[in-house]
């Protein structure tokens, strides 16, 4: 199965005491966690503890050969992964009734842990880890379950047999028995997450990051943009027991007010490594910003992110850059504000791109080295 992969960040950049932002401004890194924001780290476990609970009852439920054959004909083919929780509550026995209670429960945790609320609706899901796998799952082989790991260095991977029994899974290469991979909808969580982004940013506008232009920035005409052509990220291997990832890009720059701005972008079709997609998107509204420069990091939810605690940090540091006539780099800054285990553990932050201008035109390839994207003026016409 392909699968989206991030070479992870040097873990000395992390530590560094100061980032410089350029004229003369400077920003802590990491910057402290915000009153009533969960750790990242706490949150990302609580999520894979989530996960591997519904594994194994997934796992032992599909005991039950009627509700087995319900998950199979579920993500068969071109189905692709199917939401647990209303595969399993459409299915009779009490089996399913279990995994039903236990997925619905999971669902709502999940949501809770990645600062989203406490429900979201369905977001855990099963999918067969790779499709040479449905051979033998369609003649009969009874499968194990385990979750889709967020680590992509892990040499092994623990699965669930129908008697809860664990399994330990080399992942260098794939298992000859089927196995179900339980992992999250990060489309459904992306796009919860985005708007959490731009209701925290916007929060914050009295005084800081801003999300919403005034009603004079827009010119009658229409409005200049920037848009993405093509975006491709690193090429790396493509392990099987993990999922496609979701990807999404926040742009800064200083409003029209002369206080720094963020504007989130979704980015969900951007799932896997070496690929290279075409999306036509527009990334920068240029009418919003007092100078033709912005700057854009691109983060990726990998299961574990939290949009709560992630708003609060960029914000809490965003603030404390003023205006000094002049153009600033804010990159450096957004980086400043990520928790420590996104520079060490996760692969939340991708790539980021410095001075983007409003004439920017062609590819661009990456601070980091990891991706770029090729990009053109666009203008907006106003009906």
């Amino acid at each position: 199965m392909p699968q989206f992969r991030l070479r992870r960040a040097v873990a000395t950049l992390a530590a560094l005491p100061l980032l410089a932002l350029g004229a003369g401004q400077a920003v802590a890194a990491p910057a402290p966690q915000p009153p009533g924001a969960a750790h990242p780290a706490v949150a990302a476990g609580r999520v894979t503890a989530i996960e591997d609970q519904v594994a194994r009852t997934l796992a032992t439920a599909l005991a039950d050969s009627a509700l087995r054959e319900r998950v199979r004909t579920a993500t068969a083919g071109s189905a692709g992964p199917a939401a647990l929780t209303p595969l399993a509550a459409a299915a009779p026995g009490a089996s399913a009734r279990k995994l039903a209670d236990t997925t619905a429960r999971a669902d709502r945790e999940v949501a809770a842990a990645k600062g989203l609320g406490g429900d979201l609706g369905p977001l855990l899901r099963v999918q067969l880890a790779d499709r040479t796998m449905r051979g033998a799952l369609d003649g009969g082989a009874v499968p194990l379950v385990a979750t889709a790991a967020t680590d992509e260095h892990a040499r092994t991977l623990r699965a669930y047999d129908t008697a809860g029994r664990v399994h330990v899974l080399e992942t260098a290469r794939v298992p000859e028995r089927p196995v179900y991979l339980v992992d999250l909808d990060t489309a459904r969580t992306l796009a919860a997450g985005i708007a959490l982004l731009q209701r925290e940013f916007g929060s914050q506008a009295p005084t800081g990051a801003q999300t919403a232009a005034p009603a004079s920035a827009t010119a009658a005409a229409g409005w200049w943009a920037t848009k993405i052509t093509s975006i491709q990220v690193a090429d790396d291997e493509e392990p099987w027991f993990k999922g496609a990832a979701e990807m999404f890009a926040l742009v800064t720059g200083f409003g029209l007010d002369g206080k720094v701005r963020v504007d989130s972008v979704a980015m969900p079709y951007l799932q896997y490594d070496g690929t290279l997609y075409r999306p036509n998107q527009i990334l920068v509204n240029w009418s919003n910003y007092k100078y033709n420069l912005a700057d854009v990091v691109l983060m990726e939810d990998d299961g574990d992110t939290n949009y709560l605690a992630l708003a609060q940090a960029v914000a809490a540091v965003l603030l404390t850059i003023a205006d000094q006539g002049a153009y600033i780099a804010l990159v450096n800054a957004v980086l400043g504000a990520l928790p420590t285990s996104w520079w060490t553990d996760d692969p939340d932050y991708v790539e980021s791109w410095y001075t983007l201008a409003r004439t920017s035109t062609g590819r661009l390839d990456g601070a980091r080295g990891n991706g770029f994207m090729t990009v053109e003026p666009y203008f907006v016409q106003q009906f």
